[in-house]
């Protein structure tokens, strides 16, 4: 170790770091003397993550201790990301959030259940392998053992969709779990990179097995109490991903299209007009429909008209929920155009007349509703088999040329609404779907739904706003299967009956003990495969749930849930669920809802939202957008400790700009932990020395004032943790971290190296060398949540064990030492130093350069404070005459400079001769 032998500089360049000794455990401010160990002769950052991570591991330093008690526990359910090829910088932005709260709450004496999962099921996974591998799913192929996909990574994206091998199932699972597996190890290096103090030992995947029992399980129960049901129903729809949608995966954009101002006919001739963005869904027309009271309209209800092009005849009908200012006043209700026609169907008991498939094109048989030579004619021979965009298109031609267009179509911007992942928008189609019960149609649900959102700590609380309008806002029961691949299977067989049909009515339901189970590969029990798809045999429902069927058991999967009763009682209910402001509606409230009804409770007391991450230009940063930023290389350019340092800079539910001058700011925090910390260790006399940190050895003002301010920060750091503001924490905590290196390390540094000071005491030094080891022990501790390696390697030079495992410090200690001094003392010490030091400055000189004499302009209520400091203050500014101290009065220039004190006379000695060696 390098031991200076006089004051030196604070920040030293930065360079490769030494290797330091082993650490073992200890509770941290109940020891009243430690050893400096080795503290490196030049200080880094570099290479931190990598040694204090396998440190980390090796000893188990973040090791879920299962023995201790629910009150002893903090349990946090964790956001599994979503394995959809690689994590960007918003994950490090609201994971880091929650890895604050991890890191103090295990400080402060709790056991933190901090799990780490992995969203691998769903379409991201599927789309991702499409693209990688250059293949798609056909279900219809039969297996391929040791099957070797065509491409691998971007050439595989390159591939056209109709030019992708055509996989099994089984095949396309295999590389669905082949390459998340990939992916996931990728994400833990990144997420051990960053410093996250998960126990790696607890992880889980959706589509592991016991993810899939669990999901099943759950289901199975709904089931049972009534609460899924299967139905036959319209639906979202996207045609391209060939599968239903939620509510709750909706996303309304933009979309450019037509009014066309379409004649119907009455029998007497007359022409009723109403205005459609959607002519292609005539042969689909089941009414016309206007508001009760318009006046316009009132002769037609109860009458009929027919089609044009189609001659099918339809009611005219009123309903309040009609527009009389909108387009003609009167629309026309197909099945299905949009939620509105879905709404007029069911509550006017209208016929279901769909001509749009799953795949999003017309059906290829004419409907038995269409019977007109002319019309049927038509329809076959022009719209069969036609997309949507082409079907419309020979329609309007078709009007134009019969007369039934009254004038050319009108360029409008509609909403419509899209599949948050699709790029068409939705469709509405019949089909059997499953559902869960949530409040959507059971008024009494969401009553009770709304109620356990007011249970929930929200932070920050006017978040629980989105929740509320959520459950409010909803108009039907949840959508639970998926027609897709990659997922967690509906756990249901259906017997064929006799004539072949399939008898959906009575499901055949596994045991819970058999979970969990693929319908579509394994036979129920009683029957043998043979009998699939025969009469008097069964069907496996080929559905799988969606993908926030599994997230929304994330508590129970990691909980133990009917598979560990010992950790269930230990964790649940959880304590924290962070997550993103955009997803309250879709995996909060689903959690909610199936606790609610499994548990009857919520899944957890708080929930900490996470803001957005914003671009240059504001902008949301998403992958879809393509402004996303890669965090692995800003992690590596600038370091954790500076990437967390921004991330923690932003409060909770608050929007952040991508800023790479705050992740500077960061770095520059952390090295400046490493030097200062280096210089205040360096008093006691190198490798082998023992420091005091007994706070009662500190007797000196100026030390005590210091330990005062110290306390006030622990109580506000503390108070501010405690109420989820992690950014309140770190400003306090930063603001008097520069505040102890720019003054008081600059005015104590002489006394307590015991030299060029006016007393002898030897008392002086020992009081200023405590207060610099209590100050430094406090400071990392209350730094090591947002900047856990740079405290860590610190605390690894003079004590035993990892900072992260020390304890929170406490205020009464530093208060009790402090006595009745104020931190005002050291406030003005400070100002006063920077007001000499300004004197030297302003003459360029160096600031060793003695002052032969100086008077300085003091207001009076800092004037004790200056008083009893002005040892300390005349070492530090190289005062070698006289100091004076005087009342500030009028006429002494401005006073607002350097905290309201200024130098009214000084004089300079001899600049002090450069060191040319």
């Amino acid at each position: 170790m390098s031991t200076p032998t006089s004051p030196g500089p604070l920040d030293a360049p930065e360079t490769t770091s030494a290797t330091t000794a082993p650490a073992t455990s200890v509770a941290g401010s109940d020891v009243v003397r430690a050893v400096v160990r080795e503290v490196p002769d030049k200080v880094s950052l570099d290479g931190l993550e990598t040694r204090f991570d396998e440190r980390w591991s090796a000893e188990g330093t973040f090791a879920f201790d299962r023995t201790k008690t629910r009150n002893e526990i903090f349990s946090i359910d964790t956001p599994p990301p979503t394995v959809s090829g690689s994590l960007h910088v918003g994950h490090v932005f609201s994971y880091t959030h929650t890895d604050v709260v991890a890191r103090y709450k295990r400080m402060q004496g709790l056991e933190v259940f901090y799990p780490m999962g992995w969203d691998d099921n769903g379409l991201p996974t599927e789309r991702r392998v499409q693209n990688y591998f250059g293949v798609r799913c056909d279900p219809s192929l039969p297996y391929v053992e040791g099957f070797e996909p065509p491409h691998q990574g971007t050439d595989g994206k390159n591939v056209k969709p109709g030019d992708q091998v055509p996989v099994s199932r089984r095949n396309f699972i295999e590389l669905c779990e082949r390459l998340t597996a990939e992916d996931e190890r990728l994400f833990e290096a990144l997420w051990r990179r960053l410093g996250l103090s998960v126990d790696w030992s607890q992880t889980y995947q959706t589509i592991d097995a016991t993810s899939r029992a669990t999901a099943q399980r759950a289901f199975l129960r709904n089931l049972g109490r009534g609460e899924a049901y299967q139905a036959e129903a319209p639906g979202l729809w996207d045609v391209t991903f060939q599968t239903a949608v939620a509510q709750a995966e909706l996303e309304a954009r933009d979309y450019p299209g037509f009014f066309h101002r379409v004649a119907f006919h009455r029998p007497d001739g007359e022409k009723i007009f109403i205005e459609t963005t959607r002519p292609e869904l005539i042969p689909a027309a089941v009414a016309l429909i206007a508001h009760p009271d318009d006046e316009r309209y009132q002769h037609l209800f109860g009458t009929t008209v027919t089609s044009p092009l189609f001659g099918v005849e339809i009611p005219v009908l009123a309903h309040p929920g009609a527009e009389p200012d909108k387009g003609a006043g009167i629309a026309m209700c197909c099945t299905f155009g949009d939620l509105t026609d879905v709404t007029w169907w069911r509550e006017l008991q209208l016929p279901t007349r769909s001509i749009v498939q799953r795949d999003g094109r017309v059906t290829r048989e004419v409907p038995e509703w269409i019977s007109s030579g002319p019309g049927e004619r038509f329809f076959e021979t022009e719209l069969t088999g036609k997309t949507t965009f082409s079907a419309r298109t020979a329609i309007v031609d078709a009007l134009r040329e019969s007369g039934d267009l009254d004038g050319e179509p009108v360029a409008t911007q509609r909403k419509a609404n899209f599949y948050e992942k699709g790029d068409k928008p939705l469709e509405i189609v019949t089909s059997r779907q499953w559902y869960i019960r949530n409040g959507g149609r059971d008024a009494a649900l969401r009553e009770e739904l709304l109620a356990r959102g007011k249970e929930l700590d929200f932070h920050p609380d006017f978040m629980r706003v989105r929740y509320e309008n959520w459950v409010g806002g909803l108009n039907g029961d949840w959508l639970v299967s998926r027609q897709r691949f990659f997922g967690v299977a509906i756990p249901l067989w259906y017997p064929v009956l006799a004539s072949g049909e399939v008898d959906h009515d009575h499901p055949i339901v596994p045991s819970e003990e058999s979970l969990p189970v693929d319908p579509t590969s394994q036979a129920p029990a009683g029957h043998t495969e043979d009998q699939r798809g025969v009469p008097g045999g069964f069907v496996g429902d080929a559905d799988v749930m969606d993908t926030w069927a599994t997230s929304s058991l994330t508590p129970q999967i990691v909980g133990g849930w009917e598979r560990d009763a010992d950790l269930w009682q230990r964790v649940y209910p959880m304590d924290l669920r962070p997550q993103g402001q955009d997803i309250i509606r879709t995996w909060l409230f689903s959690t909610v809802v199936r606790s609610h009804l499994e548990n009857g409770a919520l899944p957890w007391k708080n929930a900490a939202i996470s803001g957005w991450i914003l671009d240059p230009d504001r902008k949301k940063m998403s992958k879809s957008k393509g402004n996303v930023v890669t965090p692995m290389d800003l992690l590596v350019e600038h370091g954790s400790d500076a990437v967390r340092y921004w991330a923690a800079a932003a409060r909770l539910g608050t929007d952040a700009a991508f800023e790479v001058g705050q992740m500077k700011i960061g770095r520059r925090l952390a090295i400046k932990v490493l030097n200062a910390s280096k210089f205040a260790l360096s008093f006691g006399g190198g490798a082998g020395s023992q420091i005091t940190l007994d706070p009662a050895k500190v007797t000196e003002p100026l030390d005590r004032a210091m330990l005062a301010g110290l306390a006030r920060v622990v109580d506000q750091a503390t108070a501010a943790l405690e109420a989820y503001d992690h950014t309140r924490a770190l400003e306090v905590t930063e603001t008097f971290f520069w505040t102890f290196c720019d003054d008081y390390l600059e005015l104590v540094k002489d006394r307590a190296y015991g030299a060029g000071t006016e007393s002898t005491d030897a008392s002086g030094s020992e009081s200023a060398r405590t207060a610099l080891a209590v100050a430094l022990d406090v400071m990392l501790r209350l730094l090591a949540p947002f900047i856990p390696f740079a405290t860590e390697e610190v605390w690894s030079w003079w004590r035993e064990g990892s900072v992260h495992r020390a304890a929170w410090p406490v205020a009464a200690p530093l208060r009790d030492a402090a006595g009745d001094a104020d931190v005002v003392v050291l406030t003005a010490a400070g100002h006063a130093l920077a007001a000499l030091r300004k004197v030297k400055s302003e003459a360029k000189v160096s600031m060793r350069t003695p002052i032969l004499g100086a008077e300085l302009a003091v207001p009076a209520a800092a004037l004790a404070g200056v008083r009893s400091a002005a040892v300390d203050v005349r070492a530090a500014g190289r005062v070698t005459g006289e100091l004076a101290l005087v009342a500030a009065g009028e006429g002494q220039g401005d006073l607002a400079v350097q905290g309201g004190i200024v130098v009214t006379r000084s004089e300079l000695g001899e600049p002090e001769a450069r060191n040319k060696g």
